[in-house]
């Protein structure tokens, strides 16, 4: 592995809190690199590679040999931009029409606008527009702070373009800089598990209710359904994602659930009662404002394997304020970095979403991780992770690719099987990790939103 990729991986395993000894076992194959002003291949290696070595690990802790883990760069990196390749039909593009960078009297600001909600809020500001040339000349009065400030109270969803040091001196840049990559803790002790980890499926017989969206979240969830467990995946009924959702249901059941309803309420309790591992994406205080804080979860569910992901960090005034990958970037420095590594005259972000796809690899490390310690020790773990510490990650590394560029992808070369999705047969890219003795599959493949009651199997 390159010097980079061992530092990473180090990083992260130690982070996860795991034994080193793990990291022997590790071995990457393939080169190349994305191109960009950051060692985003190294970052996509290390990630899906902390995942599978928790896999091992678990494994390791039922007296079994720990087996190798072998991660090929090249499928890690085509798989942080989309394994999907359909067959006679095409996914919806991800974007709103008038979501994108614009630029103000005094620098650049993203508006995201793909929840109707959020667009509705950037509307009551801007005014409607229905395309992004009006949207430009009513950003282009405001500056990015105001602009960022008042979209947001809105209710909307927007980031001012800073620089690295800006946000290094920012109040909320130096909170996160505070926070470790992955905060952790155990919780009380619950009855022992009766899982029984078989080597071929670890994760067989693990119910993980997901309540995360796009994108971190759900490639947390894809992982461990690749590896058997059973994961249900909750949204409220108007939720839709549809430029995503064939990419990341893989393996999932997937169910609508309004927890401002009372009798929707009663049926998640129960589902939460028997789960083993929730996944949730909310602001840091939206589960707490609903009543499901972290007690009120122990209490439905002792010893759950509770782990949360948010924007902005878990500490600082930011720490509540929405946000997606595209906008980190723009607040953190990277798309700054990425306008002056090209020497551009806007932005430029990293070449895939490498933010939600290595953080929620981190989440799957992290669930994984717990699931281990449930067993040796009868413990529930409560982890928090997020988007902008991820990113603190990636941006402390050296600026500038490792390695050459990889060669166009061919298809042919790179997808397996075919797979019968709800909307039409598609191909699988070769899954990018293999783990000796555990294969990483899917019982099933992608499908619609909504399309499953809501109950365990």
């Amino acid at each position: 592995m390159s010097d980079l990729s061992a530092r990473l991986i180090a990083s992260v395993w130690k982070a996860i809190g795991a034994d080193t000894a793990g990291l022997r076992a590790l071995h990457f194959a393939a080169a190349g690199s994305l191109s960009s002003a950051f060692a985003v291949t190294d970052l996509a290696a290390a990630a899906i590679a902390a995942a599978a070595l928790a896999i091992a690990e678990l494994i390791h802790s039922r007296g079994h040999a720990r087996p190798l883990v072998h991660i090929d760069r090249r499928l890690a990196s085509f798989w942080f931009r989309s394994s999907l390749r359909p067959i006679g039909w095409t996914v919806p593009g991800p974007w709103d029409p008038i979501a994108g960078d614009y630029r103000t009297a005094d620098g650049w600001i993203r508006l995201h606008t793909n929840a109707p909600h959020h667009r509705v809020a950037v509307e009551r500001v801007l005014g409607p527009h229905s395309n992004k040339e009006a949207v430009a000349e009513a950003v282009a009065t405001w500056s990015k702070a105001d602009l960022e400030h008042t979209i947001v109270d809105a209710g909307g969803c927007s980031a001012q373009m800073r620089s690295i040091d800006e946000w290094r001196a920012h109040p909320q840049g130096r909170a996160v800089a505070g926070e470790p990559l992955i905060h952790s803790v155990a919780t009380e002790r619950a009855a022992a598990c009766d899982w029984s980890i078989p080597t071929a499926r670890p994760l067989a017989g693990i119910r993980v209710l997901d309540l995360t969206r796009v994108l971190a979240g759900p490639v947390a969830s894809r992982f461990l359904a690749g590896y058997g467990a059973d994961v249900l995946r909750i949204d409220p009924p108007w939720w839709s994602e549809p430029g995503v959702v064939p990419e990341t249901t893989l393996g999932k059941r997937c169910a609508w659930l309004d927890l401002t309803n009372t009798h929707d309420r009663m049926r998640f309790d129960d589902l939460l009662s028997r789960a083993d591992v929730l996944l949730h994406g909310y602001r840091a205080d939206a589960l707490d404002r609903l009543g499901y804080d972290a007690a009120a979860l122990s209490q439905l569910r002792p010893g759950l394997i509770d782990v949360a992901l948010n924007a902005y960090g878990w500490t600082g005034a930011l720490r509540n304020q929405r946000g997606f990958d595209s906008l980190l970037q723009m607040s953190t420095g990277i798309a700054d970095a990425g306008m002056r590594w090209k020497n551009a005259d806007r932005p430029v972000p990293l070449p895939v979403q490498a933010l939600d796809h290595a953080t929620g690899y981190l989440m799957a490390a992290t669930a994984v991780r717990g699931i281990t310690q449930r067993l040796i020790t009868s413990q529930g773990t409560l982890a928090k992770l997020s988007l902008a510490r991820t990113a603190q990650l990636l941006i402390d590394q050296d600026i500038g690719p490792s390695a050459p560029m990889f060669a166009a992808e061919s298809a042919a070369d790179l997808a397996t099987h075919i797979e019968r999705t709800a909307w039409g047969d598609a191909r699988r890219l070769i899954v990018p990790v293999t783990i000796d003795g555990t294969p990483m599959h899917w019982d099933t493949p992608a499908t619609e939103l909504g399309s499953a009651e809501p109950r365990w199997l």
